[in-house]
């Protein structure tokens, strides 16, 4: 026979005979719902002190894409035939071929944005709009959001800039890596141009040629850019974390007064090193650091003090960090090489390269992730590829094991708005995480 009773002095509740604690009693899904709100409340009073940080973002993950109605062409209540400018077109030749005068143009150079008229480039549009044999309106298209328009009135043209603002909506993509991240981050949803922030913004801890395993993972929110509810681009990446080989990387942007952003880690260090990982992107090791390897070509023992890292030709070399070019010609088996000098204590070596890039001489000063070289065969090489050293006081280190120093941490007097920013972050990230390990459930 069951029987219940409460007892006196406890909190438990007897059936058959045992005593249930309220973990028996309560099912596992009210538990669930329990913590959810328990970090929803804490999530809320962490808020408190970053809300003007945060009023300014367009949180909209499952919002419907924002639509407006205010385009270019309601501004000026005109409709537009616009056409493509290509290579070697001129204004004059435009206004001519529809059948306009050199005075009608020269008439709108003198409007307040008539200097807008004397910089034509491939790609931007066009648009007239003519009643009878005198023109009416012109239509200038430096891109999507930037326009001039130039209107006849009774005193003669006017003009206008135009400036379009996209609407701003977060999104949030995770994704686990099978084969690349590239191939995991379409699967996603994601853009190249958010692939390659991602790849950037962990590019110092994670050298995404060596380091990926299958199954490492990503999650991120990142900003998309609509006008006139389509989208038009890709904004920036607001919080991000990478899981790789057992270790996770968390980072969170922060902007100063001047609107700059900064990845740093949620405790304020900096994500950015003063050394890349790697100064190629998404290529193939093809020989390591190794002091006792045996050369493809010369088939002798020849210590091998650098990476090589496999790409195709005209692949683009960034400098790993900020320095000075010290070398830049042949070096004899090396090929063509670049040595640059990083402060007192470091250098870094790339060679057997295609060329050099723009500008790129001793003596030029580059800044970390500038495009410094291209990828060749030049020298004692067996296939296009880059060969890199990484030295400390003049002594070969394996780039790929060396401990990179850390730029800057966020400064003093804006650490701890930043942690409660980042806070708030994180818990935004984690909570769709949360929601979608529940929904799989």
């Amino acid at each position: 026979m069951e029987w219940y009773a409460w007892p006196t002095s406890s909190a438990g509740i007897y059936m058959n005979n045992k005593e249930l604690s309220a973990f028996e009693l309560l099912p596992k899904r009210h538990w669930i719902a329990l913590g959810l709100t328990c970090l929803f409340i804490a999530a809320s009073l962490i808020l408190i002190p970053v809300q003007q940080e945060l009023e300014r973002r367009t949180f909209a993950y499952q919002l419907p894409v924002p639509e407006t109605n205010e385009t270019a062409e309601s501004i000026s209540g005109l409709k537009w035939d616009m056409k493509k400018v290509k290579p070697g077109n001129t204004l004059a030749q435009l206004f001519q071929s529809n059948g306009l005068t050199s005075k009608e143009l020269f008439l709108l150079t003198q409007t307040a944005h008539g200097k807008s008229l004397n910089q034509l480039h491939p790609g931007d549009r066009v648009g007239f709009q003519v009643e009878g044999d005198a023109l009416n309106s012109f239509r200038l298209e430096k891109s999507q959001f930037e326009s001039y328009e130039f209107r006849l009135t009774d005193t003669g043209f006017t003009s206008e800039h135009i400036v379009l603002e996209p609407e701003l909506v977060e999104t949030f993509a995770q994704g686990t890596i099978n084969s690349s991240l590239f191939e995991s981050g379409i699967e996603a949803g994601m853009s190249n141009n958010v692939i390659m922030k991602l790849a950037t913004i962990f590019g110092w801890d994670v050298d995404f040629a060596l380091d990926i395993r299958e199954g490492d993972n990503f999650s991120l929110i990142y900003q998309e850019k609509y006008l006139k509810g389509q989208k038009v681009g890709d904004g920036e990446v607001l919080v991000a974390r990478f899981q790789n080989k057992g270790n996770t990387y968390t980072a969170v942007r922060f902007e100063d007064e001047k609107g700059n952003g900064q990845y740093f880690t949620p405790a304020g260090l900096s994500m950015r090193k003063t050394f890349l990982r790697s100064p190629v992107d998404f290529t193939r090791i093809s020989s390591k650091f190794n002091l006792k390897r045996k050369h493809p070509i010369l088939h002798k023992i020849r210590a091998h003090k650098g990476v090589d890292y496999a790409a195709r030709r005209g692949t683009p070399i960034k400098a790993a960090g900020d320095g000075k070019v010290i070398f830049a010609g042949r070096k004899g088996g090396y090929g063509r090489v670049l040595i640059l000098k990083h402060g007192s204590a470091y250098s870094t070596l790339y060679a057997h390269l295609n060329a050099f890039g723009r500008g790129v001489r001793v003596g030029k000063k580059v800044r970390q992730g500038q495009v410094v070289a291209y990828v060749g065969s030049s020298g004692l090489a067996s296939g296009p590829h880059l060969h890199y050293e990484f030295r400390l006081n003049g002594i070969v280190r394996n780039p790929l094991t060396v401990k990179l120093p850390h730029a800057k941490p966020i400064d003093k007097s804006k650490k701890e708005r930043f942690i409660h920013y980042a806070q708030v972050m994180v818990m935004r990230l984690e909570s769709h995480l949360f929601g979608d390990y529940f929904a799989s459930r």
